[in-house]
């Protein structure tokens, strides 16, 4: 089997305000630096065998202290950026309902399926990302580990993918055979630096996620 290990990136300087930050590039706070050395600690023991992120930096900066510490070269990966939210890139929510109340309230009703103007629907994100991750899956062994294997086949099962909360709540979606529309309210908050642990195994010929953990504090 194979275990990714899907951490949000740290807090970014338009997180106090809510505003929403798809494909914008933005830095960390001091705070989201912090979160990123928790998640660093973890990685340190975590038996990890790659480190992927988002092209985006705030994804990056995140996830470039773990790779440090688990002695691997942080791979990135385009097709793990957030989702394009168009013309509501860097509103508040109080903004989005004074400039654009008809999309506004079209997103809420579906925020898969209505895109705000000009931007990405999460299920055009879901097409780019997911067969990033399936790839990585099939990369690192699924099915090719046994028990009592190698240290390193063991090690070769366990992958930290850092990129964006939105994109990680469809995904979930995806997997879990849920209505995409509904990520909000079955996920309505993703803490930064946390982990959510997704087993893929073979079962009966076909890789299938398994939800293990979700939202779990890198350092407990």
């Amino acid at each position: 089997m194979t275990t990714l290990y899907l951490a949000r990136h740290g807090e970014t300087v338009w997180h106090g305000e809510h505003r929403y930050a798809g494909s914008t590039d933005i830095d960390l706070t001091a705070n989201g630096l912090s979160q990123a050395d928790q998640l660093a600690e973890w990685a340190s023991r975590a038996r990890l065998s790659a480190v992927v992120s988002s092209t985006l930096t705030r994804a990056q900066a995140s996830a470039e202290p773990a790779a440090a510490a688990a002695d691997l070269e942080l791979r990135t990966d385009p097709r793990l950026v957030e989702i394009d939210f168009g013309d509501g890139e860097g509103l508040a929510p109080r903004e989005l309902s004074e400039r654009m109340p008809e999309a506004w309230a079209a997103f809420g009703r579906n925020p898969a399926r209505s895109p705000l103007p000009g931007g990405e629907s999460g299920i055009d994100g879901i097409a780019r990302a997911e067969p990033a991750l399936r790839e990585l899956v099939e990369e690192f062994g699924i099915g090719d580990a046994t028990v009592g294997g190698s240290a390193d086949s063991r090690r070769g099962r366990r992958v930290l993918v850092v990129f964006h909360g939105t994109l990680l709540r469809l995904l979930l979606c995806e997997w879990l055979g849920v209505d995409p529309d509904r990520y909000r309210d079955l996920f309505p908050e993703v803490a930064n630096c946390a982990l959510t642990e997704v087993r893929f195994e073979r079962v009966d010929g076909r890789v299938q996620p398994r939800l293990i953990g979700f939202n779990v504090p890198a350092l407990r």
